[in-house]
């Protein structure tokens, strides 16, 4: 699954911006503030609705203009699939795929998945457990098609639920019946997950002694409940609990991928260049894993290379990406160091490009 045309109007200082991507390696170089992580932010937003900066879409719009819109044209098993996305100041969203409208950006999502490493990639290690469940939630919701609708449906019961829970006077009958309801697509979720992390912690532990000489990395995945308890009986007994919360304290939205160096917090024990190698395996074997469960390919977005890496480990992630056959789009300050990282790979097809203020230029690359 490659990006064949990316066309993007009018997001943050891109006015108007028309190129065909390699199907294999997009080196993207120019100045802080030139808007080369706008490149990036676009194919974000082409593939999930949002940038990876923010979930806001304003700030995202040039600020002359009323609306943004990113198009693309998707290359899946021989066949070029339109998908687009313009959002109004106001609020209002059109999203487009293979000539018709989708109801929303997770409709949108499985034209164009995508794996984004930069900064803040850091807080799988150090930020909350929902970082690291949506995390999750990207392998299970591309590989298990039936996961979003029950992980919708679970929303709905924990809406509901939550609401009786803040009542002045809570209706038990009524509490059960959503209880029920509510641990039937927790357990589904869960079941879903399982399968998905199982998966992901073979390929993980395999890649990893590759990557980061770290004895005693271990993963958990803490489905967000006492397993050696029924659930049903859990949400049951925390009632009361729960109500003087005002809201429900367990259950798979509290779901957890636990990451830790010999018993202890990853983020507290490693250095800042043993987590950036880290995280970057985390997303590495995802894109693995979501390959051969699905046949498909992800594309990955690299924000500043050089920042994130050192050269030994560049050229490592390099190699990586190279094996997996999958379009990646990297950005940063210096050319040179940016071909550096893919010289010793003669055969892959690069394609460079220079931004500045907003403008984007084709440049010959003769490595």
């Amino acid at each position: 699954m490659t990006l064949k045309r990316l066309f993007i109007q009018h997001l943050r200082n891109l006015d108007s911006i028309d190129i065909s991507p390699s199907e294999q390696v997009n080196l993207i170089f120019g100045e802080n503030g030139s808007g080369k992580t706008s490149i990036l932010e676009a194919i974000n937003v082409l593939g999930v609705g949002r940038s990876f900066r923010s979930h806001k879409h304003k700030p995202l719009i040039n600020h002359q203009q009323d609306s943004f819109t990113v198009f693309g044209k998707v290359s899946a098993e021989g066949t070029e699939i339109p998908v687009g996305i313009n959002r109004q100041a106001n609020g209002t969203a059109t999203f487009k795929a293979n000539g018709a409208l989708v109801p929303s950006a997770a409709a949108l999502a499985s034209y164009l998945p995508i794996q984004v490493i930069n900064s803040d990639t850091f807080q799988l290690l150090e930020g909350s457990p929902k970082v690291r469940r949506q995390f999750m939630d990207w392998l299970v919701f591309h590989v298990e098609p039936g996961f979003f609708q029950v992980w919708k449906d679970a929303q709905r019961c924990l809406k509901h639920r939550n609401s009786l829970l803040r009542r002045d006077r809570m209706d038990r009958f009524e509490l059960a019946t959503w209880d029920k309801e509510l641990a039937q697509y927790s357990e589904q979720i869960h079941a879903y997950r399982q399968v998905c992390m199982t998966k992901f912690f073979e390929t993980f532990y395999s890649l990893i002694q590759e990557f980061i000489a770290i004895e005693g990395i271990e993963l958990t995945y803490y489905c967000g409940w006492d397993q050696n308890k029924d659930y049903a009986s859990i949400l049951a007994d925390s009632a009361e609990k729960d109500r003087r919360q005002g809201f429900t304290q367990i259950g798979s939205h509290r779901a957890d991928l636990r990451i830790a160096v010999k018993g202890f917090p990853a983020a507290e024990v490693l250095s800042r260049g043993q987590q950036k190698l880290l995280v970057c395996a985390l997303k590495i074997a995802q894109g693995y894993v979501f390959s051969r469960l699905t046949e498909r390919r992800c594309i990955y977005l690299i924000d500043d290379l050089p920042a994130e890496l050192d050269e030994q480990h560049r050229y490592l992630l390099v190699r990586w990406l190279d094996s997996m056959g999958t379009q990646t789009f990297v950005t940063g300050v210096e050319q040179q160091i940016l071909i550096d990282a893919w010289r010793q790979l003669p055969g892959t097809e690069i394609k460079l490009f220079h931004v500045e203020q907003g403008k984007i230029q084709a440049v010959i690359n003769s490595r």
